[in-house]
């Protein structure tokens, strides 16, 4: 059945390719130069030839300008002419910043709760956006969470040229998704510079080490064909005791076809990262409340030097293809294969003391736990997308179809471990064998079909999507001798409207929903029968204003949300079931401001006030904040002495955030601000002879503040804090041509 579904999946896209090449072909009268025309633009002018050819390059090898974005519509249209909220993190800003993590690089995005494993669980990108975890989509295409969370794909930043935050639901367009939104990352792909490179070295605090390189250009004298080669190896300390983290990483790309109307991309990436840290934490009495011996130092190591061990290996193939019949139509379709293997051992803390009452003494109760995962995904998404007149309004069409499936292994044990004595720790004592708990296969697949019209009357325009999934899961564990099905459909749907006025200001107003497959079994009638758990459902209304000044890169957005999660799972005390009658808010106001480049600044402002709460329970969801606010700036001189000397830096305050129930009662993590530093100084100012190479430094966390980033309180079962990133700095030196 699995391979009929590939073999089928395939078959569909072979065939609108060759509905694609057969409707090219009956098109004899077009013009060569309109088969190589890109998407018309969206401004109210008529493009020229050469700006619309150029915004086709810019769908298929990424984004170069902060301010357009196609997460929220799938084709790249203006933020100011996007009625839903987007950030954009352009590669420049991550660069300037030092940013080494995507974790990092979501920081001072309005709406984010960012490192909510603090600054220690560094192996996956945790953080929260408007009070909700997010999925995260590389090149169109999602990432795949596997059933553990364990084998989970992390993608190092030096492979990226930009990020794309979109706030709200989403499944209109990609499928389950979350209410919050989700993260798009754009992989760096051959450009039309016939040779270019860059090679940076790196070092810093914690034994940081990084050697980057990334080379391309023409492969072929007339740049039919061109390639793209980057690659990393890194590694440091962490700022735990006696953990670390290691990386190997490359990524070669070809495209053929170079500027004409068929190209193919093939992308490839292959990570090894034989160790990545510790995903431990602390106890919250020692931490965010003080112990009997006071507070437990930022360096604290829960576990044990000789288990720990975290091995993940991954690998991808990627394909993006498009080909344009004239200036009007245009076919696009984009799959990929991952695989992903995870070895994890680990020594944690229950998140209590050996005691009486749990919280007095200094032994430190623990438990052991060890996975192997190993995860095969597969992701298509083709489009067809065209434009036609009906009298004075333009419609921009787009239909799709998407198909994902993953297969899962994984073998999961648990066992006991020695208390820990946190003043004098021993990490070096004997574990005992693990006792096997869990072995399972778990097979899941999704297939979608959407559809999207925008319509421009003037200069109002509206969006309209819509989106029909079938979900299907089937998970059999050898152990307990379970077999569980889960099988969803679900319709979602987008609408929005917006005026985009000809001094700049486009205010908007937009309806979006999402859905969640859940796994848990749900009883209507008191335990007599039982089902498995329907989707959650997401809905946001949204209502807001932008404003770019005319010519320049300079925006300004500010938006207000309702979003409502129902459906979700409310377990009954004392049953192995639940009731799907939760509901969660999430009720917010965001600012942003951006600039890049403008007058040689950079600036980059945000501000949020955000209020979530669970019905359920009476209290806003674990982990999720009230709001926060960050600004950065960073200038580069642009004449005299000093020409080509870049400095600025940041400012990241984030509000109280609920971290659950503990035994004394409700846990709030206390509001904190951090500040950030960059400086940068191309050397070519020195002499002619240096020209190409640049010097950088960057530090985060300047002052070194002493924070708790998040807690997660179960009352008798376990209190859990993270303290935050500590100071961090390095410098960079390197070469580009």
């Amino acid at each position: 059945m699995q391979r009929s579904r590939i073999v089928y999946t395939a078959l569909v896209t072979l065939a609108l390719n060759d509905v694609a090449f057969a409707a090219d072909q009956t098109k004899k009268a077009d013009k060569p130069q309109e088969a190589a025309a890109a998407a018309s633009s969206h401004a109210t002018s008529a493009p020229s030839k050469a700006s619309v050819v150029q915004a086709e390059q810019i769908e298929v090898r990424g984004h170069n300008t902060s301010t357009i974005a196609s997460s929220a519509t799938k084709t790249n249209t203006p933020l100011v002419e996007t009625a839903q909220s987007v950030t954009v993190i352009t590669r420049n800003e991550m660069d300037v910043r030092g940013v080494l993590t995507l974790n990092q690089a979501v920081r001072y995005a309005a709406g984010i709760t960012a490192d909510t494993r603090g600054g220690e669980g560094t192996r996956y990108d945790l953080f929260d956006l408007r009070g909700f975890t997010v999925p995260t989509f590389l090149d169109g295409l999602k990432l795949q969470d596997s059933p553990t969370g364990f084998a989970v794909a992390q993608t190092d930043t030096s492979r990226l040229a930009r990020v794309e935050l979109l706030k709200g639901p989403a499944s209109a367009l990609y499928g389950q998704s979350s209410p919050g939104g989700l993260t798009a990352l754009s992989s760096k792909l051959p450009t039309d510079q016939r040779s270019y490179g860059s090679v940076n070295t790196t070092g810093g605090m914690f034994d940081l080490y990084r050697v980057d390189a990334d080379v391309g250009g023409f492969a072929t004298d007339d740049g039919l064909v061109r390639y793209r080669i980057y690659g990393t190896v890194n590694g440091q300390h962490t700022q735990l005791s006696q953990t670390g983290s290691r990386r190997f990483s490359i990524s070669p790309s070809f495209t053929f076809g170079g500027d004409g109307p068929t190209t193919l991309t093939l992308l490839g990436n292959y990570q090894y990262d034989p160790e990545n840290g510790s995903y431990g934490g602390v106890p919250l009495v020692g931490s965010l409340k003080p112990a009997s011996y006071g507070y437990l130092p930022r360096n604290f190591y829960d576990g044990d030097v000789s288990f720990e061990k975290f091995n993940r290996r991954q690998g991808a193939i990627t394909y993006i293809f498009n080909h344009r019949f004239n200036k009007d139509w245009s076919f696009s379709s984009r799959g990929r294969y991952d695989d992903i293997k995870t070895v994890y051992r680990s020594v944690y803390n229950n998140g209590y003391y050996d005691s009486d009452d749990g919280s007095s003494g200094t032994m430190l109760s623990r438990s052991a736990y060890g996975t192997r995962e190993h995860t095969y995904n597969l992701a298509f998404d083709s489009q067809i997308k065209g434009q036609v007149r009906t009298g004075p309004v333009r419609h921009t069409l787009m239909f799709g179809f998407d198909y994902m499936q993953q297969r899962a292994n994984d073998d999961e044990a648990y066992g006991d471990a020695p208390d820990l004595d946190v003043l004098h720790p021993d990490y070096y004592m004997a574990i005992p064998a693990l006792t096997p708990a869990l072995s399972y296969v778990t097979r899941s697949h999704q297939i979608g079909v959407y559809a999207q019209d925008e319509i421009r009357w003037k200069r109002f325009i509206l969006n309209g999507s819509i989106r029909n999934d079938w979900y299907r899961s089937h998970q059999i564990e050898s152990i307990e001798q379970s077999d569980t099905r889960q099988s969803a459909s679900q319709i979602t749907w987008r609408a929005s409207g917006l005026y985009h006025f000809d001094f700049g200001l486009a205010p908007y107003i937009s309806y979006s929903t999402s859905f969640q497959p859940q796994s848990g079994s749900v009883s209507n009638d008191g335990g007599v029968t039982l089902q498995q758990a329907h989707p959650s459902i997401g809905k946001q209304l949204e209502g807001g204003v932008k404003y770019q000044i005319p010519g320049t890169s300079v925006l300004f957005t500010a938006a207000a949300f309702h979003i409502e999660q129902s459906n979700v799972l409310v377990s009954v005390a004392n049953t192995g079931y639940n009731v799907q009658s939760g509901l969660v808010h999430s009720d917010g106001f965001e600012f942003e401001a951006h600039a890049e480049p403008f007058r040689n600044l950079m600036l980059t402002a945000a501000v949020s006030v955000q209020n979530i709460k669970d019905d359920s329970t009476g209290m806003p969801l674990i982990q999720s904040g009230k709001g926060n606010a960050s600004v950065f700036a960073f200038y580069t001189m642009p004449s005299g002495k000093l020409k080509g000397l870049g400095f600025g830096g940041g400012m990241r305050y984030s509000a109280k955030a609920y971290g659950g129930q503990a035994t004394y009662g409700s846990v709030w993590l206390p509001q904190y601000a951090l500040f950030d530093g960059s400086i940068s100084y191309d050397m070519t100012n020195l002499s002619p002879s240096l020209r190409g190479w640049k010097a950088s430094a960057s530090v985060r966390n300047l002052f070194d503040k002493n924070y708790i980033a998040n807690c997660f309180a179960y009352g008798t079962d376990g209190e859990y804090c993270y303290y935050g990133e500590r100071r961090n700095a390095q410098a960079s030196i390197g070469y580009s041509w």
